[in-house]
C-alpha cells in the first residue's frame, strides 16, 4: 500500500553586489589575487543551466524483449521520449512532441509495441494517461477525462495487452479499477471504488486484496474472490500505516508481500497469506526500514531489497540476483539502481551514482558480466569540481539520532578532515514531505549551494521515513515543536564544530522545507539570516481544508500526524502550529516561491503571508509561476527561480553569483511583491524575452 505524499540572479550590470566583494568557496574574498599562495582558488562557477535545465538524456529504460532503450530527452527544448536500438544510443529517434511540459512518467506497455506515459497541465496534478505507438509515433490520450487523475494499479508480463489503471472521473475521491485494453483502447471497469485506499492484483491482472482506510487511521486489509471483496485478513495499525502495507503478488504460491513493522520498529518483508492473513518473515534489517525491493520482471518473485540508513545497500533474497549485486557493488564504484529489466533478465539499465560527477546510465549484461555506458545525465558537468557529500549522525537534544547530509564549498576542506578551513555561511536545506528522507548521492541544490561558497546541511528531522515507526510517529503534531527542534539542534552542532558562524546561516526548502521556512522565520527569527519558502504551507487550517479530494484516503493520517480541523482542539493546534499567526515575528529577509496551480499547496497559502506581510509593513518577495504547480517542472521557470534565490542568498550570506543571463528567458516567472529587495531583480524582470 502506498502512500501519497503530502512529495538564482546577477548580471553585472543588473546587480548593485558585484563579484569582487562577494565570498569565494574558502571564505575570502574572491578579488584577493595576493592572498598566500596556500589559500585555494574557488572552484569554477558553474552554470545554473548546467545544474538545472534540461538533462542531455534521462531515464533509461529498456523495452520487454530487449532490443531498445527509451529515455527522455529534449525535444525543441521539451523533455520527450525518444528510442534507440540497443547499442547504438546516438540513432535514437524521438517519439513524442509535446510542446509545453516536460514528459516525466513513462513506462513499456509490456507487449514493448508502445510506450505509456501520464501527463498533467500547468501542475495541476490531473494526470492523464497517454499511449505512443513505436512504429508509427502516433500519440493517443487514453483517459479523455476532466478533472480526473490516473493512477497505474497493475502491470503484468502475463497480459501483454492490457493494464489496470485507477480512475476518479466518478467520485473525485477514490479511484475505480478499470481494465484497459491497449489494442484497442477500451475501458472496463471491473471494480468500482466505495472507500478503498487501494487495490492489489496478481500477475493475471485480477484483482485479490483491497485496502481500506479506517476512521481511527488504521487500514484494513479484505481479499477478493470472483470480484468480491471479503471479510478482512489483516488489519494494520494507525501507527504502523506509514511504514507498511502490501507491496506485490508474486505468481507462485497463494501469497502477497507485505512491509510492516507490526510488533518491531524497523519495516520488514513478510508474505501474507492471501486465505487465512498468516505472516511468515522473509527480510528484515535492524539498522533501518526495508526501502525498495527488486523483483523478478515475469514472475514478481521477491530477489533483493534495499536498506538506507547512512547509504544505500542491496541484499539479496536467495540466490537469484545474489551474483548480479556483488559484481555491481564492486564495479559501479558508487550507489546504483536498477531501472528496467528485459522480460529474459538478461539486460538491466542501472543509474550510478558517485556523487561528485553526473548520474549515468549504464546497460548491465547478465551473461557477460558486463557494463557499457549508455549516457551521462549531464555531460555539461563532467571534468567540473563537485562538492562530496559526507553522511552523519547528529545528536538531538533529547537523545535521538538525526542522519544528515553535508556538503562543503570546494577547497574550504583543505586538510580532508570533514570541517571547512574557517567557518562558511550555510545553507540549511528541508526536505519536503515531511513523510519522506534526505539521503546520500548526488544532489543538484547541494552542488549549486556548496559551488556558491556555502556549506549545505540536510537533516531528517523526526517524522522523516526511513528510520523506522518510532522516529517517524516522534513527529506526531510535532510540526513547529521536535521536528523544528531537530533543525536547531543540527545549526547547533555545525556552529559548534566550526562549519558556519551562528549569524551566517540561512533556512531552505520545499514544501513542508517550506513550512519549516515560515516557522523558521517566525518562530526562531534569531537563528537564521534569511529564509527561502518554495510551497510552503504558512495556515494548517487551510492547508488541511484545500487538500486534493483524492486524498480522501490518507486524511485521518493527515489529522493524526498534524492535527485534526474537525475538532476545536485541533483547529487550536493548527492556528497555533500555522506561521501565519506569528508573522509579526518576521525580521529577517523572506523569498517566497509558489505554483499558482498547485493542488497540495494552494497558492492561497502563499497569497495569505504574504498579504498579513505587507500589512505589517514586512518587506518580502514573492515569486510567483503562472504554469507550474508543487515545485518547478519547465526548466525555464526552474533556471529563473534558482536566479532570483542566488541573488537573494547572495545579498543575505555574502557567496557567490552567476550572471543571469538569459535565464528568466522563456519562464513564466511573476514577482507580485518585493522584487526591489532583491538586487536587480526589477531589471531583470524588464528585460526578459
Amino acid at each position: 500500500m502506498t502512500t501519497r505524499k503530502l512529495p538564482a540572479l546577477l548580471g553585472s550590470s543588473l546587480l548593485a553586489i558585484t563579484l569582487a566583494t562577494t565570498l569565494s568557496a574558502c571564505g575570502k574574498k574572491e578579488e584577493a589575487a595576493t592572498a598566500p599562495a596556500a589559500t585555494p582558488a574557488p572552484a569554477e562557477l558553474i552554470a545554473r543551466k548546467d545544474l538545472f535545465g534540461n538533462p542531455s538524456r534521462t531515464g533509461a529504460s529498456i523495452s520487454p524483449d530487449g532490443q531498445s532503450i527509451a529515455f527522455l530527452a529534449p525535444r525543441d527544448g521539451v523533455l520527450n521520449i525518444w528510442v534507440a536500438p540497443i547499442g547504438q544510443i546516438d540513432a535514437a529517434k524521438p517519439l513524442t512532441a509535446d510542446k509545453e511540459r516536460p514528459i516525466r512518467r513513462f513506462f513499456w506497455a509490456p507487449a514493448g509495441d508502445q510506450i505509456l506515459y501520464l501527463q498533467d497541465k500547468g501542475g495541476n496534478e490531473d494526470f492523464l494517461l497517454y499511449g505512443v505507438n513505436i512504429a508509427t509515433a502516433e500519440t493517443k490520450l487514453l483517459t479523455p477525462f476532466e478533472k480526473t487523475t490516473v493512477e497505474i494499479a497493475a502491470i503484468s508480463t502475463q497480459v501483454p495487452d492490457a493494464i489496470l489503471i485507477g480512475v476518479n472521473n466518478r467520485n473525485p475521491k477514490w479511484h475505480d479499477i478499470h481494465k484497459l485494453d491497449l489494442k484497442t483502447g477500451k475501458l472496463e471497469l471491473v471494480m468500482k471504488n466505495e472507500g478503498y485506499g487501494g487495490f492489489e492484483a496478481d500477475r493475471s491482472l485480477t484483482l485479490r486484496l483491497a485496502s481500506k482506510p479506517l476512521p481511527d487511521g488504521s487500514l484494513q486489509i479484505e481479499p477478493i474472490k470472483d470480484g468480491k471483496i471479503g471479510k478482512p485478513i489483516l488489519t494494520i495499525a494507525a501507527e504502523d500505516v506509514l511504514t507498511s502495507g502490501v507491496t506485490g503478488i508474486p505468481l507462485d504460491g497463494n501469497v502477497a508481500y507485505l512491509q510492516s513493522t507490526a510488533g518491531r520498529d524497523k519495516s520488514a518483508i513478510y508474505t501474507l497469506d492471501l486465505d487465512s492473513g498468516e505472516t511468515k518473515l522473509l527480510a528484515e534489517s535492524d539498522k533501518a526500514d526495508i526501502g525498495g525491493a527488486m523483483t523478478n520482471p515475469v514472475t514478481g518473485a521477491l530477489e533483493a531489497y534495499n536498506v538506507n540508513y547512512l547509504k544505500d545497500e542491496w541484499l539479496p533474497v536467495g540466490d537469484a540476483v545474489a551474483a548480479d549485486i556483488a559484481f555491481l557493488n564492486q564495479e559501479a564504484k558508487g550507489s546504483w539502481n536498477v531501472t528496467s529489466r528485459s522480460r529474459d533478465d538478461n539486460l538491466w539499465t542501472v543509474i550510478i551514482d558517485r556523487v561528485t560527477e553526473p548520474a549515468a546510465f549504464w546497460l548491465y549484461d547478465r551473461k557477460a558480466k558486463s557494463l557499457t555506458r549508455l549516457f551521462t545525465v549531464r555531460p555539461n558537468l563532467e571534468g567540473k569540481t563537485l562538492a562530496p557529500m559526507q553522511a552523519l549522525e547528529i545528536p538531538s537534544r533529547d537523545g535521538k539520532v538525526l542522519v544528515s547530509y553535508l556538503s562543503l564549498p570546494p577547497g574550504a576542506d583543505a586538510n580532508s578532515d570533514g570541517k571547512p578551513e574557517k567557518p562558511v555561511p550555510m545553507v540549511l536545506n528541508v526536505h519536503g514531505g515531511p513523510w519522506a528522507r534526505d539521503g546520500f548521492g548526488y544532489n543538484s541544490e547541494h552542488q549549486w549551494l556548496a559551488n556558491r561558497g556555502y556549506a549545505v546541511l540536510s537533516v531528517n528531522f523526526r517524522g522523516s521515513t526511513g528510520f523506522g515507526k518510532g522516529f517517524t510517529n516522534a513527529g506526531d503534531k510535532q510540526w513547529g515543536r521536535t521536528m523544528h527542534d531537530d533543525l536547531i539542534d543540527a545549526v547547533d552542532w555545525a556552529v559548534k564544530n566550526g562549519i558556519t558562524p551562528t549569524d551566517k546561516v540561512a533556512i531552505y526548502g520545499g514544501s513542508y522545507g517550506g513550512y519549516a521556512t515560515l516557522w523558521g522565520m517566525t518562530n526562531t527569527p534569531e537563528r537564521f539570516a534569511c529564509g527561502v519558502d518554495i510551497v510552503g504551507p504558512s495556515n494548517l487550517n487551510t492547508l488541511l481544508a484545500s487538500v486534493p479530494e483524492y486524498w480522501a484516503a490518507f486524511f485521518e493520517q493527515l489529522a493524526r500526524r498534524v492535527g485534526d480541523p474537525r475538532t476545536e482542539e485541533g483547529k487550536a493546534l493548527l492556528t497555533e502550529r500555522s506561521p501565519l499567526t506569528h508573522v509579526d515575528k518576521i525580521a529577517k529577509p523572506l523569498l517566497i516561491a509558489q505554483g499558482a496551480n498547485d493542488p497540495r499547496v494552494k497558492q492561497a497559502e502563499s497569497d495569505q503571508i504574504v498579504t498579513a506581510m505587507k500589512a505589517k509593513n514586512i518587506p518580502v518577495t514573492y515569486v510567483l509561476y503562472p504554469d507550474e504547480g508543487h515545485g518547478f517542472a519547465r526548466p525555464a521557470n526552474r533556471t529563473s527561480f534558482y536566479a532570483v534565490a542566488e541573488g537573494f542568498l547572495s545579498h543575505c550570506l555574502g557567496g557567490r553569483q552567476e550572471p543571469v543571463g538569459t535565464d528568466f528567458n522563456g519562464a513564466s516567472i511573476q514577482v507580485p511583491e518585493g522584487a526591489d529587495y532583491v538586487p536587480g531583480l526589477k531589471d531583470a524582470l524588464a528585460t526578459k524575452q
